[in-house]
């Protein structure tokens, strides 16, 4: 129960700092400073409780990698996603304003979204479950500028989601189109996955 309320939490507010300055700034450097913050300190605030993944992708990574259960799976999958409703709904409470879909080209943002999920999952699997930083200080930091780096990356490529959970709160507040939700969640669960396997085969001896 104390990780999945601390991942409901931790997806909330992520996905509610996703909404707010996405629909109060508009396009440009506010939302990724302000995504990227989020998310840094609530990994900081929760990594000590449930790893901290605030994104069913992540957790499929770490289950992949052998840190997680199944059972931690299904429940941290519950809370992300049911977070992200909740956070979407309170979004839309806050503001009247009616967003405009992101228009993709599906195979370049599938490739986007592949691309840097692969990028976060290796990042905390390296930085968070690696026997070799073990116990660092940056962690959070290093999670929170990947997804910074990807928002401004390709965020005008496929809205910058990597995260399942962030994209059905971003399809709830109309920032993508429901159409495409298959296209992100499978392009970010097997940037997941091929993080994870990846992982594994640098570090064999890393179990």
């Amino acid at each position: 129960m104390q990780k999945a309320l601390t991942e409901f939490i931790g997806t909330f507010f992520l996905v509610l700092t996703v909404g707010c300055s996405v629909l109060g700034a508009g396009p440009g450097i506010i939302p990724p400073l302000a995504i990227g913050s989020a998310l840094m300190v609530m990994i900081y605030a929760g990594g000590h409780v449930s790893g901290a993944h605030y994104n069913p992708a992540v957790t499929l990574g770490v289950l992949v990698r052998g840190r997680c259960t199944v059972a931690d799976l299904v429940s941290y999958w519950i809370a992300q996603v049911v977070a992200a409703v909740v956070a979407a709904m309170v979004v839309l409470y806050f503001r009247t304003d009616t967003a405009t879909p992101v228009l993709v080209r599906p195979a370049a943002a599938a490739l986007a979204e592949f691309l840097f999920t692969f990028a976060l999952v290796y990042v905390i699997l390296n930085v968070a479950t690696a026997k070799a930083t073990s116990g660092n200080s940056y962690f959070g930091l290093a999670i929170g500028f990947t997804v910074l780096a990807g928002a401004f990356s390709v965020g005008s490529v496929s809205g910058g989601a990597f995260n399942p959970a962030v994209a059905v709160g971003a399809m709830i507040l109309h920032l993508l189109p429901w159409s495409n939700l298959p296209l992100y969640v499978v392009s970010e669960f097997a940037g997941g996955v091929a993080a994870a396997l990846a992982f594994r085969i640098i570090n064999p001896n890393d179990r």
